[in-house]
């Protein structure tokens, strides 16, 4: 387990003071996802699950009253072992990761009605549809014993928002993991840029980040690597990664492994051939510039959103410069004129999930940072391959730049350190 059992304990008993008396939270794993016939996907549990237990196993739910915390879990079965590995069982889930009580799942449908029976309140996520049709389930088995005595709960409430302002401010033991999942992204990166050559393909330098991301313990992508050389660089999600790589092409690598359950996120910009065209290098300045404001931004009491407007500033003063707009920056930015370059937001939380748990705004106002908050950082611009409106030699260039950062009480820490982000570096680097 890379976190102590007693950081999953602290975190549960945290849940419980934030509970209404007399009530129950109800979470759930997940169950296997069939990829084809009898094969499945490698099995991840919510994320949310994950940070309340550690627990890793399939078909596992979490129930937490005021007084304990129990698992129930599929129970040791030597011959099940045999096929599909080892199971923790009940002893272990009590032994290694700290819960009160821990049950096999089959007497799950029971002891739960025993659980709500008469109970103010059952929490859980609402998101989880499977898991709100076994709640009805099992209230309407409590109506249905009325007469006996029994008590069905009549009070629902999602926790979702509860866990996860709970999941936004890391520890420190969080940091330490995100900081070696990000540090296995760089040389992931490294490795990409120095093994690019014109003519190869998009996935092979696919393979390249996955050959560094397993073989330094990282067995997963925290999500689909995006490869885009070209015009495919413009397509913020692209992932066919199949694309022959040409001489003049930049390509655009957004790609981060998971380690221990947590992400990590980085985007680099290169040239196929080691060597950025001046209109390339135009753009690219603009975006890096952008990114160094945002950075500055990304400290203990301000606005979510001033990391944001600082890159835009910057984009949309560049993007006139070069000739790209015409006008005035502040009209252009209250105009959204910026928009066909460039479209979405210059980052978002990072933590067990590369699109994090955990609200914006409060009351409607962008939210202060605080330490052990992570963000990740990355303005872009990206010309389309068929905006006639713009000269020929800007067409077909995206650009992305994406760090992550660590909030703290003394400044922005830069997670993903190490990385060449000059032009200079960058091309120094693939000489090698």
């Amino acid at each position: 387990m890379p976190l102590p059992m007693t950081c999953y304990q602290e975190r549960r008993t945290k849940l419980q003071q934030q509970i209404a008396q007399n009530s129950v939270v109800i979470l759930r794993a997940g169950s296997l996802c069939t990829r084809n016939s009898d094969c499945y996907y490698e099995f991840r549990p919510h994320s949310s699950f994950l940070y309340l237990t550690g627990y890793k196993e399939s078909d596992a739910y979490l129930v937490i009253t005021n007084q304990e915390s129990i698992l129930f879990n599929l129970p040791k079965d030597p011959s099940k072992e045999l096929w599909d590995g080892f199971r923790h069982g009940v002893d272990g889930a009590v032994q290694q990761f700290g819960f009160d009580l821990a049950f096999p799942l089959t007497q799950l449908p029971q002891k739960i009605l025993d659980l709500l029976d008469s109970c103010h309140a059952v929490y859980s996520l609402f998101e989880d549809q499977e898991l709100q049709q076994q709640i009805h389930a099992w209230q309407q088995t409590l109506v249905s014993k009325q007469r006996q005595g029994a008590k069905a709960p009549t009070k629902f409430i999602d926790i979702t928002d509860t866990i996860n302002e709970m999941r936004l401010i890391k520890d420190t033991h969080e940091i330490a993991i995100m900081e070696q999942a990000a540090q296995i992204s760089v040389e992931a990166h490294k490795q990409a840029m120095m093994a690019a050559k014109v003519g190869m393909h998009e996935y092979e330098l696919e393979a390249e980040l996955n050959y560094t991301f397993m073989k330094s313990g990282a067995r997963t992508p925290a999500y689909n690597n995006i490869v885009a050389s070209g015009k495919n660089a413009c397509v913020l999600h692209y992932i066919e990664n199949d694309k022959k790589m040409q001489a003049d092409d930049l390509v655009l690598i957004d790609a981060g492994c998971e380690l221990d359950g947590y992400a990590s996120d980085i985007t680099c910009t290169f040239p196929v051939n080691g060597k950025f065209t001046s209109a390339q290098a135009a753009l690219y300045a603009i975006v890096l510039e952008a990114q160094k404001a945002a950075i500055e931004q990304v400290k203990v009491g301000a606005q979510y959103v001033n990391f944001h407007d600082a890159a835009l500033r910057v984009l949309t003063k560049g993007l006139v410069d070069l000739g790209l707009l015409q006008g005035e920056v502040d009209s252009l930015i209250d105009s959204k004129a910026y928009q066909p370059f460039y479209m979405h937001n210059t980052g978002h939380w990072l933590g067990l999930d590369v699109h994090d748990a955990g609200a914006y705004k409060l009351d409607g106002q962008s939210r202060p940072l605080q330490a052990g908050m992570v963000v990740t950082v990355e303005p872009g611009l990206y010309v389309a391959h068929d905006n006639y409106d713009v000269d020929e030699q800007w067409r077909g260039i995206g650009i992305r730049i994406e760090d992550d950062v660590l909030v703290t009480e003394n400044g922005p820490y830069i997670l993903t350190h190490g990385l060449a982000r000059e032009i200079a570096d960058i091309e120094a680097l693939m000489a090698r």
